[in-house]
């Protein structure tokens, strides 16, 4: 069995001794992992360190840091997910799954047709449970790079002034539209705009489309807000990034 995994969010250096955050001891304790016991620890700013658990007790759990290890798992096709805020856990599977499947960056949107409505203060507590949602799946999916998590952005704000990224396919999923993914030509990133439950208002997908996203369907059915990144991002992988 390999070794647990857990990210630190604080530079690591071969032969410190760390405190563990609270939510890796949390993790600690459910796995009964005792001092002794071999771990990994990542910053997520790429690469691994080896170490081993040195205090394991109510008052915290300590780990001393071992050798650097340069491990890369991320995918040669930089995805952004640009996903309207879903509700329930519709929002925390997307995030987790989109993480697994390797997307570099994840732009929360709020769209006219999105159930989820955040205040300044709400939203702020969501954006810190989203960047947790991520790290978790990091850990397990062994990621050493952890996908950057924005802010909540209205819609038409994001694409008057992030969508226009040089070299990223854009693309807008449309179950009305005509093309496909494997009718487009190769690209190296690709930004991928993805509905809420009820889907893109029309005036919202004429201005994706004003901003240079390309319309495009995945097979004859209608997809849940949480089942269609997921689609998508295979399949971007498999016909561009690291799933061929």
């Amino acid at each position: 069995m390999s070794a647990p995994r857990f990210q630190v969010d604080a530079p690591l250096a071969a032969g410190a001794e760390i405190d563990l955050p609270e939510r890796a001891a949390r993790h600690v304790a459910v796995l009964r992992l005792r001092a002794g016991d071999e771990v990994v620890l990542f910053s997520g700013q790429g690469g691994e360190h080896a170490a081993k658990l040195t205090l394991v007790a109510r008052s915290g759990v300590r780990a001393k840091v071992g050798a650097f290890r340069d491990i890369g798992r991320e995918s040669p096709l930089a995805i952004t997910l640009a996903q309207c805020i879903s509700a329930g856990d519709r929002m925390d599977i997307t995030l987790q799954k989109a993480t697994e499947l390797g997307v570099r960056n994840i732009v929360p949107l709020i769209s006219e047709r999105a159930v989820v409505r955040l205040k300044e203060e709400r939203a702020e507590r969501r954006l810190q449970h989203w960047r947790a949602v991520v790290a978790a799946a990091c850990e397990q999916c062994g990621r050493n790079s952890i996908p950057e998590v924005s802010a909540p952005t209205e819609l038409h704000a994001w694409l008057a002034a992030e969508a226009r990224t040089a070299g990223a396919a854009r693309l807008v999923l449309d179950p009305t539209a005509s093309t496909n993914l494997g009718g487009l030509p190769k690209a190296q990133a690709a930004i991928l705009l993805i509905g809420p439950e009820g889907g893109l208002a029309d005036h919202e997908l004429t201005a994706a489309k004003a901003t240079g996203f390309t319309p495009i369907r995945l097979g004859p059915r209608i997809l849940r807000t949480e089942t269609a990144p997921l689609a998508a991002i295979t399949a971007l992988q498999v016909l561009w990034g690291d799933l061929n």
